[in-house]
């Protein structure tokens, strides 16, 4: 449509914690990019001095007091945090720069609510409206008449309004929840909603005490230490009797309920039908699967509200790379996740009726999140006996034809700054040349590092450890690329780095 157009933010990746606070880099027009939300006038009106770089075509330069700026985009966001606790009423908010990894604590989404006979009703007319706006200027070459422009941003944002109040949180949630506010990885702020403190959690109902001081767990009676309880019958001199025997005459009274070993005997049976009849429903199979990755993913105590023996594992990847947590790619899983954990019901005895309902497509759209939590490609220098895991993981990434360009670049922060100058030419002649390489050998590091990544912006090159080996076939029709980089050593390991430091350059 003339005249409407959607603009995409370029956004840059946060500084590397793995190294001392250095001067942050200038952007042009503003703060780096981990400093969004201020500009150089407040930072130089808090007593704070801009190193100029006169050599750089966009009259850039560096932060010299990185702590000021910290406390600067601190306290910005902590004001922002009060906004949002005064407007909505959360128990508590809690304000960083980078994201709190082990904050150890249970997250909540909203759900979807009814609404008003008077409120679907004005979302179906400005919706009618909007369509019938779109069809009368979709074929027009003109830019629309400021008035039609405005009005079409005015049923726009009513719409948007209207899918906001669909969803809310629990009331109960929110008085005993609370709210982040971060640093996000375009330097704007994060805030991120419904986390609540193990100390906050509502009480789990108690599993109903016997009269013998025994606790039935699932239908089984155990003691104190989960050893199961003898409850068979004996008879007078003490002798245990069978629970497969016939009882007697006077253990034949209306009411009495079955023993727990019968119990145990029948449900046994019952769980081996079971097994053969899902074996033989690929359908159902893939819905029981789902459910219990689901119940297990988005519900809180969801690990007992399923009958399949299946336990998912998401190893969280914030301590292995900083900052990974604040990246383009980890917030659209989190907003991927928080949309289905919206949609999801909010009793997880509804869970079951909820996926069988839904068409094949978005069930196995849910099958492939819960599954996709739990993938591990770590390479971790204790884990010396996973070299199948790894193998496995280098065979789904072909698979899913991984492409870790549209992911992750070599800058100073994520590569450069951490590995060795003979790494660093490796890199620049793999990707551009051997004339490139010779161009910045003759440089110090921190130079070497920032004219390769100059060099090194949009080939595509990666370091060994990112690279996605192409399928089978394509590899039968091409030359393999010849390795030149070794592969990536442990970052900060002594006696492979160069100790000059030097100031972290923004891209």
């Amino acid at each position: 449509m003339p005249g409407r157009n959607t603009f995409l933010r370029t956004c840059p990746t946060t500084r590397n914690r793995d190294h001392p606070p250095q001067p942050d880099r200038l952007q042009r027009g503003g703060f780096g990019s981990a400093r969004g939300i201020h500009r150089p006038g407040s930072y130089k009106e808090a007593g704070g001095y801009i190193i100029r770089d006169l050599f750089t075509e966009d009259r850039g330069g560096f932060y010299e007091d990185a702590a000021l700026l910290d406390r600067l985009v601190l306290e910005k966001l902590e004001r922002i945090a009060a906004e949002v606790q005064e407007a909505e009423g959360w128990k508590w908010v809690s304000a960083y720069i980078d994201w709190p990894h082990a904050h150890g604590m249970r997250r909540t989404y909203p759900h979807e609510v009814e609404l008003t006979e008077e409120d679907i009703a004005a979302h179906d007319a400005a919706q009618e409206e909007l369509e019938r706006l779109s069809a009368e200027w979709e074929d027009k070459s003109e830019d629309l008449p400021p008035d039609v422009d405005k009005r079409f941003a005015e049923l726009e944002a009513e719409i948007e309004k209207f899918g906001g109040e669909r969803y809310a949180y629990d009331p109960d949630e929110i008085a005993r929840g609370g709210v982040f506010v971060v640093l996000n990885y375009d330097g704007e702020a994060r805030i991120e909603r419904g986390f609540i403190r193990p100390e906050d959690e509502a009480p789990e109902p108690e599993e109903p005490a016997a009269q013998d001081g025994g606790t039935i767990i699932d239908g089984v009676r155990v003691n104190r230490d989960g050893e199961i309880m003898d409850d068979g019958e004996h008879d007078e001199d003490g002798n245990h009797v069978s629970a497969l025997e016939t009882e007697d005459e006077e253990a034949e009274e209306d009411g009495k309920p079955l023993s727990d070993s019968l119990i145990r005997d029948l449900t046994a049976h019952r769980t081996l039908a079971l097994r053969l009849a899902l074996g033989e429903q690929p359908d159902m199979a893939l819905i029981a699967v789902t459910h219990a990755l689901a119940a297990q993913t988005f519900y809180r105590g969801g690990g007992d509200a399923h009958c399949l023996e299946i336990r998912p594992i998401s190893a969280s990847l914030g301590g292995h790379a900083d900052g990974i947590e604040d990246t383009a790619a980890a917030k659209a899983l989190a907003d991927r996740h928080a949309a289905w954990a919206s949609d999801m019901p909010r009793d997880v005895a509804d869970l079951w009726a909820f996926i069988a309902g839904l068409d094949h497509a978005s069930v196995m759209a849910l099958f492939a999140h819960c599954a996709a939590q739990t993938v591990n490609a770590l390479k971790l220098p204790w884990e010396q006996n996973k070299r199948h895991a790894h193998e496995t993981a280098d065979r789904l990434a072909t698979a899913v034809a991984l492409d870790m360009t549209a992911h992750w670049t070599p800058t100073v922060r994520t590569y450069l700054g951490r590995v060795t100058k003979a790494q660093i030419l490796a890199a620049v002649r793999e990707a551009v040349g051997e004339d490139a390489a010779e161009q910045i050998a003759d440089k110090k590091k921190q130079e070497m590092a920032e004219k390769a990544e100059q060099l090194l912006a949009g080939t595509g090159w990666l370091p060994i450890p990112l690279r996605t080996e192409p399928p089978a076939w394509l590899a039968d029709e091409q030359p393999q690329a010849p390795v030149v980089a070794d592969a990536m050593p442990e970052a900060d390991s002594a006696g492979t780095m160069e100790d000059e430091p030097f100031a972290v350059a923004a891209e």
